[in-house]
């Protein structure tokens, strides 16, 4: 599975949302993956995103969470770069990586699935 996210702290609901469901789709021993854009870029690096920021979920970075579930990060370079983040200070499982990767990461079937999702007719 493979999830993109743009938003950061400034939307913390959102941001909760997708990392427990890359979480559980990791803990189902699913091979998952989040791409992280814009606001969220610094969501990969230690300790900037500690703490309950919706009410009653758990903490995004904790060693029983978010960061320690399998769950793969790419963080899109220029993102990363233009906010002058820290590579050493990155958590377990990030790291800085475009497209392309993710492309490779996907694999040939499920870009294939993922083209035909795309070229199905729209209702007008």
């Amino acid at each position: 599975m493979a999830t993109s996210l743009t938003t950061g702290l400034d939307d913390t609901e959102k941001v909760t949302v997708a990392f427990v469901i890359s979480v559980a789709a990791a803990e189902q021993g699913r091979r998952t993956l989040m791409f992280l854009t814009k606001e969220a870029a610094p969501l990969a690096m230690d300790g900037f995103a500690t703490g309950p920021h919706s009410e009653g979920c758990p903490p995004l970075v904790s060693s029983s969470g978010y960061a320690y579930a399998g769950v793969r990060y790419f963080v899109g370079p220029i993102c990363f770069d233009v906010r002058k983040l820290d590579a050493g200070e990155r958590i377990p499982g990030a790291e800085t990586d475009g497209t392309a990767p993710i492309w490779q990461w996907i694999g040939d079937e499920m870009r294939d699935h993922l083209q035909l999702l795309t070229s199905l007719p729209r209702r007008a």
